[in-house]
């Protein structure tokens, strides 16, 4: 189980713009390997998941945040 809690892990501080750097995150978050689109996976499988335990398990992986 989790809960919601809207506030950042770290303060950001951005000193100045750095376009290459976005370029690499952007790839990283919105790419079709990226993180967005297997998270968005495991929870959409986990519709047509028959067992409970496995729709909680996708779930949790489905929102986990590394660490």
């Amino acid at each position: 189980m989790w809960t919601y809690d809207k506030k950042l892990q770290y303060p950001v501080k951005i000193a100045r713009p750095n376009a290459a750097m976005a370029k690499v995150i952007i790839t990283q978050f919105g790419g079709p390997d990226g993180e967005l689109a297997a998270s968005q996976r495991y929870l959409s499988q986990r519709y047509s998941a028959p067992y409970d335990e496995a729709k909680a398990i996708l779930t949790d992986i489905g929102t986990s945040v590394p660490k």
